[in-house]
Formats: structure tokens, sequence, C-alpha cells
């Protein structure tokens, strides 16, 4: 009954667009381009392996003045190619750098979409930053949109040292998208509403006012040191 349950879980937790809104093009010269981006928006392009055996998408959106870089965990149901004018703008007016990245199995990534690959996936990224740009901890913050707010969660627990998390519309877990539970079963997936108690940064927790239980839920997890914040009603309709 259990895996039947997750399994069910599973499959309203992920979405990717088929068929994917973009490609990856290997130029001569061995660089990656991401189709329907020009030279001048500034941002690199990598095939990243992962420990789940994937080779998953992920951009770097660079603002020649940031000091912090954000990762994006997207949503369920989109894949970079219909992110970038969000990226485009968040980068502009936050002047941040961006890393996102495609889950196993969406867009140009291969693999398929679970619970533990989007953990796979995200410490590859995380990986990639430290390896390739030379940050640190404390130059970087998470955002977990939807059913990202798990692999966001589940890299803040192990990562003490973060600027900060941004939880948006975040899920408590899979089993209590589908059911009101009140205790966290062993075949859950996404157990975020546990995860959260080891996340040591300040938290951002964004949702909309009605439904508001999982924020609410979220918020009674959080240890008492950790800001927390709700941004909710008409603007949480236009970044959703």
């Amino acid at each position: 009954m259990g895996n039947v349950t997750s399994n069910v879980a599973a499959k309203f937790a992920f979405f990717p667009p088929d068929p994917p809104t973009y490609d990856v093009i290997r130029e001569e010269d061995g660089r990656l381009v991401f189709s329907g981006l020009t030279a001048d928006k500034n941002v690199d392009v990598h095939l990243l392996d992962t420990k789940g055996g994937s080779k998953i998408v992920a951009t770097f959106w660079r603002h020649p003045f940031a000091r912090f870089t954000i990762l994006y965990s997207h949503g369920n149901a989109a894949d970079l190619g219909q992110m970038q004018e969000l990226f485009i703008e968040l980068r502009a007016h936050l002047r941040v750098n961006i890393m996102s990245y495609d889950y196993s199995g969406y867009g140009a990534s291969t693999g398929k979409p679970s619970e533990f690959n989007t953990y796979y996936d995200i410490e590859a990224v995380y990986n990639c930053l430290k390896r390739e740009y030379g940050l640190k901890q404390e130059d970087v913050i998470l955002y977990g949109q939807s059913v990202g707010s798990g692999p966001t969660l589940h890299l803040a627990s192990r990562s003490p040292k973060l600027r900060g998390v941004v939880l948006h519309s975040a899920i408590l877990s899979g089993i209590r998208v589908l059911y009101p539970v009140k205790m966290t079963f062993w075949f859950d997936i996404f157990k975020n509403i546990d995860k959260i108690r080891q996340v040591n940064c300040p938290v951002l927790v964004i949702h909309v006012s009605s439904p508001f239980f999982a924020a609410e839920f979220l918020l009674t997890s959080i240890v008492l040191y950790i800001y927390v914040h709700f941004i909710c009603g008409a603007y949480c309709q236009l970044i959703d």
C-alpha cells in the first residue's frame, strides 16, 4: 500500500513539458548553446553528470555586479525554456547571478523525474557552482517553487552557512498534497515539513493567502531564530 501511494504522489509531482521547449546545441568549438539565447544574454550552459546517472542541463545567468547567486529550482510543469524571461528580470532587478537547472527527465536533461533524482540533480548543480565559479555557501540563496521546494530543502538541510532560502508555494510533502494527514509516513516523498527543522539560515516563505495551510505548517516547523516573512495575495498571482 505504501509503495502504491508513494508512486501516486510521484505521478502528481512531475509534469515535464512534452515536447521540451528548448534545445541545447554544441558548437564547433565545444561550447554549449541554449536555443533562442544570443551571446549578449551572458549565460553559461552546462551539461552535468549526477549520482543518479542523468545528464542535466544547467544555465548560469551572470550579472556583472552580483554579490550573491540564486540557485533556482522551478515548479513541476515548467522547463528552462519557459523560464528565460523570469531569469532575465530577476537578474536585472535583484542584481544577482542565477543558476537554474532542469530536473532529470525535464527539458533536455536525460533520465526520469523522481524524488531522489531531484536531490542528485541539485547536488550536481551546487557542486558546479563551487567548482566552476568558486562560490561558497555564504554566497548562495536557494529558491524552490512548488515541487522545487523538495530539492531546495534537501540541500538547505545539509548546508548550514547558506545566505538564505526562499520557498515559493512550497509543499509539505508528497502525500500531504493528496491527503490532509498529520504524520509523516515512511513511504512519503519530499518530506519538507520534517527537513525544514534542520535549516539554519533565514527563510522567506511566499504563499497565496488561500489556501494557506501549507505555509502555516512549514512556519510551525521552523526553529525560532530563522526570519520568516509572507508575501501574499495579488503579488503571488503575478509571480506564479
